[in-house]
């Protein structure tokens, strides 16, 4: 219920309580009686109160707390008397005890002492509430009560201040408005020192919850918003502190309607950005204590309100990380680097991998370009496997694979698949390895040159044209390039694939496996050996041209 929205009347309360009082004190009189008989049957006991008729009341009003009466035939007893029922009085111990109660309570009342209360609202009538408080009524008048129309009030438990006592009536007046006001105030005179001063104060942290903390500042509550408990940004509260600890807050705001004041835990902390050009620098390392993990990193906790945030990628040079959980576990003390500090967005990054030993320098430390190792297939791509040697992956490239050039790394490996390789190549500034599996086997182009030199004459059949000359299979599946050049007297443009041309071997670089042939080469040095012939000829009388036509003919 809000403060705001309580209807108050104004009502002379003296007059609200003689009314609440006058149909009662008509029927109602304290009286002495005895008791002349009790009917456990009827549950009733009759009493002589010196009237025409004898008065009537329940026994349950003199029975103790486990049933027994207190009074016997013959008692005398205080009653009220509180109606008529069939001619008859009806009365009531309970209400005289009531009475007496109150009537002790006012003749030792002490006006120069304050009393504070809490009771129940019991009764309700025009003029007010009656508040029992430990078995005494009091009345609250409405314009008192601080109590909305609207709301039915009947069994809210109240604290109320006695502002009036009547002891000629018997009666005592209560305010809850008055006690109310008193609080708003001093609650105002708390929040207005607070938020004037900007002071720092001590609270005891009272309850925490999903969204923030509640707060104990000067017997007030506040409230500390998850997003201003620390400079690191929103936090669960639960995990940096627990109910009944202490804590420095400062009071930011209040809202006055609701009543709500807000407090903050880090504005009363130094704001560690504001130097932390002096404290850090991207480069350093830092001891950091892991404080959450994520499927996509982690964040580190610096000390001094600061925190990091270690991506997936950084926690380990292994590029298949597939969840930090794997390397790094919550609490955990760690070594870091900073990598980047970025004071406008409030945002650090560290890395942890940059300070463990690269792969690739453990890699190159006990292997050298030529060494034959075993490794696994990590994985097989379109344009070859990677292998997994130690900490670190090779690239096995399609080319590498096998001699035969139409074959791929996925027609010959499996992932999880064992395979030896020779390493071909070490790129210690990139970090890569380069493996190769035919190195192990002896080239097509290697054979082919130990049973051929430069200027044999061979045959071989065209695989392929390019802009630049044309590619013929020769023996053992060796292909060899013609260059444009060399074609003559051929013609590029009659040239089909399928064709057979002969040739001669120009050039052979078989590290590399190159082999260039010659066409027009070819021509010349049958030239030469025909010329070679003639000069050999024993029978003079054949002449040169006899010669050419001999070859022609052949």
């Amino acid at each position: 219920m809000k403060f705001e929205d309580i209807e108050i009347e104004d009502i002379d309360f003296g007059a609200m309580l003689e009314e609440s009082f006058r149909k009662e004190d008509k029927k109602s009189d304290l009286v002495e009686g005895i008791i002349v008989k009790i009917n456990e049957e009827d549950n009733q006991a009759i009493i002589d109160i010196g009237r025409k008729n004898e008065a009537i009341m329940s026994l349950d009003q003199i029975r103790d707390e486990d049933g027994t009466l207190i009074f016997k035939e013959g008692d005398s007893i205080t009653v009220v008397v509180t109606g008529v029922r069939n001619e008859k009085p009806t009365v009531s111990y309970e209400l005289a005890e009531k009475r007496a109660a109150l009537a002790e309570f006012i003749e030792e009342y002490d006006e120069e002492q304050e009393y504070v209360v809490e009771g129940e609202i019991t009764k309700k009538n025009k003029g007010g509430y009656v508040v029992d408080v430990s078995g005494l009524e009091f009345f609250m008048p409405r314009t008192l009560s601080y109590v909305s129309a609207k709301v039915n009030p009947i069994g809210k438990k109240v604290k109320a201040l006695i502002v009036k006592v009547e002891k000629d009536k018997g009666t005592v007046i209560v305010s809850r408005k008055e006690l109310i006001e008193r609080e708003k105030a001093e609650t105002q005179e708390i929040v207005d020192k607070l938020l004037e001063n900007k002071a720092v104060v001590l609270g005891t942290i009272k309850k925490i919850t999903s969204y923030g903390m509640f707060v104990d500042v000067g017997g007030m509550d506040g409230l500390v918003h998850y997003s201003q408990i620390s400079h690191k940004g929103p936090v669960n509260p639960s995990k940096y502190y627990k109910e009944g600890d202490e804590v420095n807050v400062i009071a930011i705001d209040y809202d006055k309607k609701k009543r709500h004041l807000s407090l903050s835990i880090k504005e009363a902390n130094l704001d560690p950005w504001k130097d932390i050009d002096g404290t850090l620098r991207e480069g350093d390392s830092v001891a950091v204590v892991v404080s959450n993990i994520e499927p996509y990193g982690a964040f580190v906790d610096l000390g001094e309100d600061l925190e990091a945030f270690l991506h997936v990628s950084e926690i380990s040079w292994d590029k298949n990380v597939k969840h930090p959980k794997d390397y790094i576990e919550i609490g955990q003390k760690i070594d870091v680097e900073i990598i980047e500090i970025d004071k406008q967005q409030r945002r650090l990054r560290v890395s942890r991998k940059t300070l463990l030993p690269k792969p690739i320098d453990t890699f190159a430390s006990a292997n050298r370009v030529g060494d034959v190792v075993t490794g696994t297939v990590s994985s097989v791509t379109d344009f070859g496997a990677f292998v997994k040697i130690g900490t670190i992956e090779g690239l096995l490239h399609n080319q590498e694979v096998s001699w035969d050039k139409a074959e791929s790394a996925k027609d010959n490996f499996k992932v999880g698949e064992e395979v030896e390789v020779k390493i071909i190549k070490i790129d210690k500034q990139n970090g890569k390895v380069s493996l190769s599996k035919k190195a192990l086997e002896e080239s097509p182009v290697a054979a082919f040159v130990k049973a051929h030199k430069n200027g044999d004459i061979v045959k071989g059949v065209v695989k392929d044209k390019k802009e630049f000359g044309v590619f013929i299979s020769l023996e053992n599946g060796v292909d060899a390039l013609i260059r444009l050049e060399d074609l003559e007297p051929l013609k590029e443009k009659e040239i089909e694939k399928g064709q057979t041309i002969r040739a001669v071997i120009s050039f052979i670089d078989a590290k590399n496996d190159r082999i260039r042939v010659s066409v027009k080469r070819l021509e010349r040095q049958e030239e030469r050996e025909a010329l070679d012939k003639v000069n050999d000829e024993q029978d003079s009388s054949m002449t040169l041209g006899d010669v050419f036509k001999a070859q022609l003919n052949k």
